[in-house]
């Protein structure tokens, strides 16, 4: 049966019910030395130094910038361990020992209104690179990088739509932390000289809605609207956002800035007004624990926090003898993980622990669904019989490196094949 799918599941009805917990009482912290974005890294901290909230302990590396790495507790160097990282690999991690007093460093300091007010591009820039900004929507790309850019913007777009199933980290930050998402926006529209803003969120969202309208009276000044947007999967796309907060079309591949606009998840800017007001890097984060294998909690907690740990409180798993399957992130584009030695980085938002079933996969019936589904109108099918033939060139004319890794190709196929998973392999195999 041929079907186009755009409307699935998201499961979050009951998940966004549920009590934060604020958690700090992690004994020991670890911070991964690289990631999957900057391959190199050092620290510049050695076993036995005290350690304060905010303090620089490295640098991570990648092919074009840098990233420096910041304390989330103040205590005691311990040395180094492997450990597992958002992207799913075992990389080494430097250990601090929380000492649970929080000690804040002596660089760390907050800026009046008067003195943000005098910040040039260049400084908003320097700050945010300084504090080691990341995409907190699941790219990691660096946020200075984006707001460097010399090209005129005119809009800068706060994205809140979160559209994957399950996932609930940015829903939580809207209704407890309006302000900071508002404000963080302002910055942005400050240091790309944008004069418009808009928050896009899902339609379906009124109660969000309602407490941004009420916060954004207090922002009058500046020329801020929200967009109610659509409910269907990919909405969050940026393309698809952009399309339909903005009325812009952006073709896949394309810089934003090109077309006079930057966009920002909703937790990003919230990172950017921590930065530019009180000098802090990213300390915390929202991640949610979903599915029948573990009983479901939401927790926050400091960046560096072992999951295991949080595991733990939340109860262990749910019946230990039946063998598990691991999530990290969404139930669309997540990655399978073997164990749950899992650092919390700026990008973990959500663990979902399943019981295995085993699933059996069948021949492509040639139903079209995948193709009908896919929204930048690739043929999946053919990529994948193109990479099981290593067939660069006709990878390339298929145009692999458009796939976004939205995962529907996957969720629609009647035959269980996992196309996403080729689709990843394709591009990975194009850019030997």
């Amino acid at each position: 049966m041929i079907a186009k799918t755009r409307h699935i599941p998201d499961g979050k009805k009951e998940l966004k019910k549920l009590p934060i917990i604020h958690y700090l009482d992690a004994e020991y912290v670890y911070y991964p030395v690289t990631n999957a974005r900057c391959p190199e890294g050092e620290t510049c901290v050695v076993g036995g130094q005290f350690v304060k909230v905010g303090e620089v302990i490295g640098t991570r590396k990648g092919a074009f910038f840098e990233q420096q790495m910041h304390a989330t507790v103040s205590g005691e160097v311990m040395g180094y361990e492997k450990h597992v990282d958002q992207s799913g690999l075992v990389v080494d991690c430097l250990i601090v020992k929380n000492d649970k007093k929080y000690e804040v460093h002596e660089s760390i300091r907050e800026r009046s209104d008067a003195e943000i007010d005098t910040l040039t591009k260049q400084d908003f820039v320097n700050i945010i690179k300084d504090a080691g900004l990341v995409g907190l929507g699941g790219s990691a790309f660096p946020t200075y990088i984006k707001l460097a850019t010399k090209d005129p913007i005119d809009v800068v777009i706060a994205n809140g739509v979160e559209c994957e199933p399950l996932l609930i980290s940015d829903y939580g930050l809207m209704m407890t932390k309006p302000n900071e998402i508002i404000e963080g926006l302002i910055y942005a529209m400050k240091a790309s000289g944008a004069k418009k803003g808009v928050i896009a969120i899902k339609k379906k969202y009124t109660e969000i809605a309602e407490r941004l309208e009420f916060m954004k009276n207090e922002y009058s000044d500046y020329d801020i609207r929200i967009a109610k947007i659509g409910n269907h999967y990919p909405q969050g796309w940026e393309i698809e956002t952009i399309r339909s907060a903005v009325g812009i079309s952006i073709p896949p591949g394309k810089l934003l800035s090109k077309y006079g606009v930057l966009n920002f998840n909703v937790s990003t800017l919230s990172s950017i007004y921590q930065a530019i007001k009180f000098d802090l890097p990213v300390l915390e984060r929202f991640i949610t624990f979903s599915g029948e294998g573990i009983p479901n909690r939401t927790f926050r907690a400091r960046i560096g926090t072992l999951l295991s740990s949080l595991i733990d409180l939340a109860g262990g798993y749910v019946d230990e003898d039946k063998p598990k399957v691991l999530i990290l992130g969404g139930p669309m584009m997540g990655t399978n993980v073997t164990r749950d030695d899992i650092v919390m980085t700026h990008t973990t938002t959500s663990l979902i622990v399943k019981h295995e079933e085993p699933t059996v996969e069948e021949p492509c019936v040639r139903c079209a669904s995948c193709v009908y589904s896919c929204p930048v109108d690739i043929k999946p099918v053919q990529i994948m019989n193109a990479y099981k033939t290593r067939n660069k060139d006709a990878l390339k004319t298929l145009e692999v490196d458009t796939c976004i890794e939205c995962g529907l190709c996957s969720y629609v196929c009647p035959s269980k094949i996992h196309l996403t998973e080729y689709m990843r392999l394709g591009k990975r195999l194009v850019k030997k």
